[in-house]
């Protein structure tokens, strides 16, 4: 399966499990969603669990909101990440503190969908990455992964989590990332990081899309004698600090890499967690490579991004010092 095909088929999955489970958004139910992630549902399930809604975000999410509150487990989609900012309140003032302001009376089950991060020449309107806003925010976990089957294991455990969830979802990678999917039920945990390449040097941090940039770098980086460790996140949030803290203990250097611009990214937090748990064990300045402090720019997308030719040089440079 692709992305797409591994996220359809955990949306159609779980709805067939659990009745509770609906679908919501700008264009989900007879057109399947711009991406087509949800082509098939409304066939299957009708147009009171796969519900076209308004083009508002605000909207959508707030409904969502109050059909948690009365037991339903929605799972609405914002068509790009970019459009998120409109629903902003909703997921911060009343999505992410429903359990404590209620004393654990009521809780906000359900899981956010939206497309992230560049890639397509989408421009700065369907193109950002937004997870640092986010993952500020105490109450919300915040997942993305990097292939069909983290995708499809990913989404079934996070529409099971009792908390809500953010599922952002790559979209440069949606049909690009394949790989074998089981039919079956499974999950995998939501706040599990993965190794995907052992090294002994240099332990590099990625997600999403930029992962393969990152293996890409590291393939090349060996050839200069720079033998990368390469983790996928998976869960952004809340991170899977042990298995970083163990594999920098190991290298003594670490890179982080996000498509999201530099400052106050993910990237400084993940290089704060690294230098309070394992300082000592540093041979070399944490580094990141990153997207650029500014808007993200249409015309020159690939150099914005931190491909392959970006990270490499970085990983030398940390590996050498």
């Amino acid at each position: 399966m692709n992305m797409v095909e591994a996220i359809n088929d955990a949306l159609r999955q779980e709805m067939r499990r659990d009745g509770r489970v609906v679908v919501l958004g700008e264009d989900v139910g007879k057109v399947g969603g711009v991406f087509r992630v949800t082509q098939g549902l409304w066939d299957e399930f009708g147009d009171e669990r796969v519900i076209d809604t308004p083009l508002s975000e605000s909207g959508i999410i707030g409904t969502a909101i109050g059909m948690a509150l009365y037991g339903l487990v929605p799972v609405p989609e914002i068509q790009f990440a970019d459009f998120i900012y409109p629903a902003y309140d909703q997921i911060v003032s009343e999505l992410a503190k429903l359990r404590w302001r209620s004393g654990g009376e009521y809780t906000a089950k359900m899981v956010v969908r939206a497309p992230v991060g560049g890639g397509i020449r989408g421009g700065l309107y369907h193109s950002q990455s937004p997870e640092a806003s986010f993952i500020h925010v105490a109450g919300l976990k915040v997942v993305c992964p990097s292939n069909p089957y983290d995708a499809k294991g990913l989404l079934l455990a996070a529409i099971r989590d009792p908390d809500p969830v953010l599922f952002f979802e790559p979209k440069r990678i949606y049909r690009a990332a394949r790989g074998e999917v089981p039919e079956g039920d499974y999950t995998v945990p939501v706040g599990k990081a993965a190794v995907v390449r052992a090294g002994k040097d240099v332990t590099v941090l990625a997600w999403g899309a930029m992962l393969y940039e990152a293996l890409a770098a590291a393939d090349q980086a060996v050839k200069q004698g720079a033998d990368c460790e390469v983790i996928d996140l998976r869960t952004l949030w809340p991170v899977d600090i042990e298995t970083i803290v163990e594999s920098v203990e190991k290298t003594g250097r670490v890179l982080v890499v996000h498509e999201a611009p530099r400052t106050c990214g993910l990237g400084a937090e993940l290089i704060t967690l690294v230098s309070e748990r394992a300082f000592v064990h540093l041979q070399a300045p944490p580094a990141r490579v990153c997207g650029l402090d500014t808007p993200f720019p249409y015309a020159l997308e690939m150099e914005y991004l931190p491909l392959a030719h970006r990270i490499l040089p970085a990983i030398i440079e940390t590996a050498t010092f």
